[in-house]
């Protein structure tokens, strides 16, 4: 299990990614990462790496061979905006809504 807060890409540029991942074994799971070209699959990455050190320490007898884990649930959630404007023509200001989420992995 791990999560990872604030992370400032947009939720739907990262459930791109997440759906790569879901229901993937761990090892084939962190190909697909290593290789995909999306920034999104960076942190995906890291987050997994860190949910296996996880489950390791929980289950400090186990092997990870021997006990084929697998993504059992990984979700993107929205977190807090941050708000930007930028000039519009005749004096006017439109907002831009700069995007963070939350990922939430579990490991089964």
């Amino acid at each position: 299990f791990a999560k990872l807060t604030n992370c400032p890409t947009s939720p739907r540029k990262m459930r791109l990614v997440a759906d790569l991942v879901r229901g993937v074994e761990v090892e084939k799971a962190l190909q697909i990462l290593k290789f995909s070209p999306k920034e999104a699959a960076r942190n995906l990455e890291k987050l997994l790496m860190s949910a296996i050190a996880n489950w390791q320490a929980k289950n400090e007898d186990a092997s990870i061979e021997d006990a084929e884990l697998y993504v059992k649930s990984i979700y993107v959630d929205s977190a807090g905006m941050l708000k930007r404007l930028r000039p519009a023509p005749q004096g006017r200001a439109h907002r831009i809504r700069k995007r963070s989420n939350h990922v939430t992995l579990e490991l089964g």
